[in-house]
């Protein structure tokens, strides 16, 4: 019965790979393949999947390559014996921001494809540029200038669009590429996100934005629901953005129902792979919202993805944007927001101070002497009187976005009842032993303080709590470190816990296949979190780790928090004082009101 029964696809074009995931009606995953950039794709060079201009700080990949991937990752599908003929519904995940650019001809041919050739060998010439840039991409800053100052600041930029100017971000990106590229631009029929390229392909047509990725773009006013004319105007150079408008698909191709159907598969796909004709192509959506669709996450969860860098998501009612965070529309669910953070110094970070510790006894557990430091050291190295001094520190081998500070490493004593913070010296703070639990407490303690006006008191308990997620999700590899997992729970709470998500690497893939079943199984008016709630096997996926909130441990945190807050002003604004290196409550202050004007 299992073999004849209904099979969705979620796909996932990520910066090194192209991953498919086949999941039943049920949520179980049938099929699983990948397509890997460096060691698959033939004659293209990349390293890590990118292309590289060190003089402009241009990171690239070429899109012919993706084409490549998209056959080579249905092929092994047929290797592993999927019948396609299940396929009901297929969506996918891109990574965010990467714009594509279409010509009128590369438009034509998507249209008339002919399934006795490939995509690369149709589509390589279909675009007026034959790169897309990466996240990783730093070209822009001249650009993201113009974009803060559009609106007054970035902080007013933040409040329409749900985020300030990032490098990244595809405004800032079509603007250098009209003036780097004129006639290219000029070419340009129509522009797509990664997310919609992945969709246009299987469609046979562009495909137009979600309502959650085209918030990464800095071009959409997200509580009015529509572009920005001020900052198209930016973008085109002109007043007259009636060409900008085409080019993005015009406010009749921005859906707000994440589960829209586009249409039926391209006949490509059919006659060269056997799909069923009445399968549904459906929205895809970013990497990153995608992610929180592979559990059906609630209003107040918390998703800590601990890879090589740190990213933390929510689903929230509230928009309460700052030039910290970044706000999107939720891909699936009208009234909710998602909230995320990004930081570039995570597990590499972990990384750097877990190997200047003594070796471990086992070499097959590189963590075990990391993991026995920080678990043996009390909360931030505190004596068990609460008011003694904390030990808090900044670790940035890289430069980092938040704070956006350059490289360093910063290692302060916080005076909790003086609000005060001095430098701490090595007969203080010992190094590196101290570092182990002081650096996964620094990357928390930032989690929190900037994620707390998000979260309130947990209901439906007997007593009461102060505001906090109520269960955090830890993914990605950091999240089988026993002593990580219970640092969370001290730091951040949990009202139920702090539980590891066990879906392996794939919770894009994972999450856009769950959005093709709700897309086509649902009731009318059924949300998302109620069709896969209910289908959703939790022992399958998600084991509790650690405690979540527990007294006194937090709320002596909560205290942290604010001495965290006085140490990264004081770095941001340099003010690195030779008197004793002391930081006071009064040069707070003056930092607060110089970021004010």
């Amino acid at each position: 019965m299992v073999g004849n029964s209904a099979l969705y696809l979620g796909f996932d074009l990520s910066t090194q790979q192209l991953k498919g995931l086949a999941v039943n009606s049920d949520l179980r995953p049938e099929h699983e393949v990948k397509f890997d950039f460096d060691a698959d794709a033939k004659d293209f060079n990349v390293t890590k999947g990118v292309l590289t201009n060190e003089v402009e700080n241009e990171v690239f990949a070429p899109l012919s390559m993706w084409l490549q991937a998209i056959d080579g990752v249905l092929q092994r599908f047929q290797e592993d014996s999927l019948d396609f003929g299940r396929v009901h519904g297929v969506s996918g995940a891109g990574m965010q921001h990467g714009s594509i650019y279409w010509s009128e001809q590369g438009e034509r041919a998507l249209e008339q494809l002919d399934s006795s050739a490939s995509l690369q060998a149709q589509l390589g010439d279909a675009f007026s540029h034959p790169y897309s840039p990466n996240w990783q991409d730093a070209s822009t800053q001249e650009q993201c200038d113009a974009f803060d100052q559009c609106l007054g600041d970035e902080s007013r930029l933040a409040q329409i669009t749900g985020s300030k100017a990032h490098h990244r971000f595809t405004g800032p990106q079509i603007l250098r590429f009209r003036t780097k590229y004129p006639d290219k631009y000029e070419r340009t029929s129509r522009i797509s996100l990664v997310s919609s390229f992945l969709a246009s392909i299987f469609l046979g047509r562009v495909a137009p934005f979600d309502i959650s990725d085209l918030c990464g773009m800095n071009l959409y006013d997200i509580r009015a629901g529509t572009w920005s004319e001020e900052l198209l105007s930016l973008t085109a150079n002109s007043s007259d953005i009636t060409e900008l408008k085409h080019k993005l698909g015009g406010a009749a191709d921005i859906l707000d129902d994440g589960g829209a159907f586009l249409g039926n598969i391209s006949p490509y796909f059919v006659e060269r792979y056997g799909f069923n004709p009445s399968c549904a192509i459906t929205l895809s959506t970013g990497d990153n919202p995608s992610t929180i669709l592979a559990l059906p996450l609630r209003p107040m969860d918390a998703i800590v993805s601990l890879g090589t860098s740190t990213t933390f998501l929510m689903s929230t009612p509230y928009y309460k944007p700052n030039p910290a965070v970044h706000f999107m529309n939720h891909p699936t669910t009208p009234g909710l927001y998602m909230f995320m953070l990004c930081y570039k110094n995570g597990g590499l970070a972990r990384e750097h101070v877990r190997d200047s510790l003594s070796a471990p006894p086992d070499s097959s557990k590189p963590w075990q002497t990391f993991d026995r430091v920080s678990s043996s050291t009390p909360p931030l190295g505190q004596s068990s009187d609460p008011s003694s001094r904390m030990k808090i520190g900044l670790f940035f081998p890289r430069p980092e976005i938040v704070p956006n500070v350059r490289a360093g490493t910063w290692r302060f004593l916080y005076d909790p009842i003086a609000s005060t913070a001095t430098a701490a010296n090595e007969s203080v703070w010992k190094q590196p032993e101290d570092d182990a639990r002081a650096i996964v407490e620094s990357q928390l303690l930032s989690l929190r303080l900037r994620s707390r006006d998000l979260v309130e008191s947990p209901t439906g308990v007997n007593v009461h709590l102060p505001p906090q997620p109520r269960r955090v999700y830890l993914v990605g590899g950091g999240s089988r470190n026993a002593a990580i997992a219970k640092i969370a729970g001290e730091v951040l709470g949990g009202v139920e816990g702090v539980f590891r998500l066990d879906v392996g690497e794939n919770a894009c893939a994972l999450g856009a296949a769950y959005k093709a079943v709700w897309s086509v199984e649902r009731k009318p008016g059924q949300s998302f979190e109620e069709l896969i709630g209910a289908r959703w096997d939790e022992d399958r996926f998600v084991e509790k780790i650690a405690e979540g909130y527990q007294e006194g441990i937090f709320e002596r945190y909560g205290t942290a928090v604010e001495g965290l807050d006085l140490i990264e002003k004081y770095v941001l604004k340099g003010q690195w004082l030779n008197r004793g290196n002391h930081i006071s409550p009064v040069h707070q202050v003056t930092a607060l009101r110089s970021q004010n004007g």
